[in-house]
């Protein structure tokens, strides 16, 4: 009977199997060292992009922050605006109707009253006419007064202070000194209201007494 024997391997064998496992182990590490390369990339990219969708998110929050606000302080002055504007009409209605005249016989009738009350002359009072705000509700008529006055400086000076502060509105728009005799000073007194139409039962006649009033140079 023959006995065969294993033939033990040669020590250049075993070398180049070693080689093989070297070179095998080596490409697996370099495999591993691309990947976790390529890992570190695609982190570092995905830091930056969340770094940058964060920096404008806070950007545009601010932006929409500031838009709120600035819409916030612009609508302040709106609010409440009809009932402001309702107020505002009753106010302007309640001017029209208690300090604006609807007849140049109620201006002319006031001048004389005030005149008489603080002792001075109305020596002439001429009037023009301008329409204002025509065709509209609130429309005017602006009433442009050109007087001459006589008396003492003091009741002069009274007489004027008085047409200023009198429930009637009128607007002063010039003094001038005409001359002065015997204690006596002349003046000529430039000034402005407005007629409104008449409302209810008001009317355009009234009677005015000669002795209180001044000659008008026009009448309406």
């Amino acid at each position: 009977m023959t006995v065969m024997t294993k033939r033990p391997a040669t020590t250049e064998q075993t070398t180049e199997k070693l080689r093989g496992l070297v070179n095998l182990l080596n490409l697996h590490f370099a495999g591993v060292a691309v990947l976790v390369l390529v890992n570190l990339y695609l982190l570092a990219h995905i830091f930056f992009a969340w770094s940058a969708a964060s920096s404008q998110n806070a950007d545009a929050l601010e932006q929409q922050t500031v838009a709120m606000k600035t819409a916030e302080i612009a609508k302040k002055p709106l609010e409440g605006l009809d009932t402001k504007l309702a107020d505002a009409t009753t106010d302007a209605n309640k001017f029209y109707k208690q300090r604006l005249p609807f007849a140049t016989s109620e201006v002319a009738g006031e001048l004389g009253a005030l005149a008489k009350k603080d002792g001075v002359r109305l020596t002439r009072v001429g009037y023009t006419y301008a329409p204002v705000m025509a065709g509209s509700s609130g429309a005017l008529t602006e009433v442009r007064m050109d007087a001459g006055l006589t008396g003492d400086y003091r009741p002069l000076v009274t007489f004027i202070n008085a047409l200023e502060r009198d429930k009637m509105f009128f607007l002063i728009d010039g003094v001038s000194l005409t001359g002065e005799q015997s204690g006596t000073v002349g003046l000529r007194l430039r000034m402005t209201t407005y007629l409104r139409q008449p409302v209810g039962s008001e009317t355009t006649e009234k009677s005015v007494d000669a002795a209180d009033s001044a000659p008008a140079g026009g009448g309406r």
